[in-house]
């Protein structure tokens, strides 16, 4: 423990404007990392343990947060930090900086100057409450690769997840199967321990949460093999995804409730599938439409007739009309991929190659020349073929 200063958001590792969305979220990190039950044996675990326990009580309670960023940061004294000005009624010349290190049992000591000024203290303060709020799981994300069709068509895919849920040994008690949940003997079932201190102040009669149970009054007899007395586990889960049709590359899918399970009953997170769609040999999508090509002889290009094209639905003929100019686009409307909001289709659009004759034969030869002929085309200063 340092003297003087301490910076709750950077206990929390967060910036002075953070949301209590991003304040719950960085204490249930940091509470998970450094629960003494990780740590046993290390000290400076459950000093860590507690700072972060009293950061998260004063910056997720509104009057407290914003006592400390008043008079915290900058106080009338015009000191940094708690010092002796900073303090309501501490006076305006000050007293010199606490020492925080001064208190006993560490960070409870810190723990116990905040609750004596911000309630929650013996002096008819606000106490708190032994048991946790239910606590929304967090949302996890995962990935699945699906082929070209099968992002056009839609399909079904199993995905086997692992994530932090409810530890299924002990059903989320933390207490091994055929022991009991009992009483807290260090806090007698009250959740927190009150004492008596003195302070430049005088004395004072301050409480904070117990260090056995964690404010909740009970513990288990035994605690579960599996989770350790954390009530959590790292679980498998096997999950049916639905992915409907025209989805895209780095289309994603929501599916509520099967994120992370939530802490003291409270709702699972959610699960979002970020989709990566493999490409088509055949075919390139822009949106809802698919975009092919059709190679064209010469002579249809010319004279018209009819050519056999490939779509996402099978096979399909299109007329070509006489007089056809290479990179001529054709559209067969409806025949692209379905609109996922909303109903219909894109369109299949169709390029047209014209393909010259590279070879010809005797007969070819001479019927060229005879259509040079009529078109007045002297082949003898350097026609098509030669």
């Amino acid at each position: 423990m340092t003297k003087g200063n301490k910076d709750l958001y950077g206990i929390l590792g967060i910036k002075k404007g953070s949301s209590e969305t991003e304040i719950k979220a960085a204490y249930r990190k940091l509470a998970l990392k450094w629960h003494p039950d990780k740590h046993k044996g290390e000290k400076d675990a459950e000093t860590k343990f507690k700072e972060i326990n009293v950061a998260y009580e004063i910056l997720s309670d509104k009057q407290k947060r914003q006592q400390y960023d008043t008079f915290g940061s900058a106080g009338p004294g015009g000191g940094s930090g708690f010092q002796g000005g900073g303090f309501p009624g501490g006076g305006g010349g000050g007293a010199g900086g606490f020492d925080f290190s001064g208190f006993s049992n560490g960070a409870s000591g810190f723990a116990d100057i905040f609750e004596t000024f911000f309630g929650g203290g013996g002096g008819g303060g606000r106490s708190r409450g032994k048991k946790s709020s239910p606590m929304r799981g967090n949302d996890i994300e995962a990935a699945i690769k699906i082929g070209f069709e099968e992002a056009v068509f839609g399909c079904e895919k199993d995905l086997e997840i692992t994530k932090p849920d409810v530890c299924e040994h002990c059903s989320g008690k933390g207490a091994e199967p055929g022991s009991s949940i009992v009483t807290c003997k260090a806090c007698g079932g009250e959740g927190e321990i009150r004492e008596a201190r003195n302070t430049i102040l005088g004395q004072m009669t301050t409480s904070r949460a117990c260090d056995e149970c964690y404010g909740e009054g009970k513990v288990p007899e035994k605690k579960c093999t599996k989770c350790h007395g954390t009530t959590r586990a790292r679980v498998k889960e096997r999950v049916k995804v639905k992915i409907p049709a025209g989805v895209d590359n780095g289309s994603t899918i929501r599916l509520s409730g099967k994120g992370e399970g939530g802490v003291n009953n409270g709702p699972s997170g959610d699960l979002y599938i970020n989709l990566i769609v493999n490409t088509s040999k055949k075919f390139v999508r822009s949106g809802n439409d698919i975009h092919g090509e059709a190679e064209i002889h010469l002579v249809m290009a010319v004279m018209g007739g009819e050519v056999e094209i490939e779509t996402i639905d099978g096979k399909e003929n299109i007329k070509i009309p006489a007089g056809t100019e290479d990179g001529k686009v054709f559209k067969l409307s409806d025949k692209g991929v379905p609109k996922v909001s909303g109903s219909g289709r894109g369109d299949h659009l169709v390029k047209v190659k014209i393909l010259i004759p590279k070879k010809l034969s005797k007969k070819e030869k001479d019927l060229y020349l005879q259509l040079a002929k009529e078109a007045g085309i002297d082949t003898k200063k350097g026609g098509l073929f030669w």
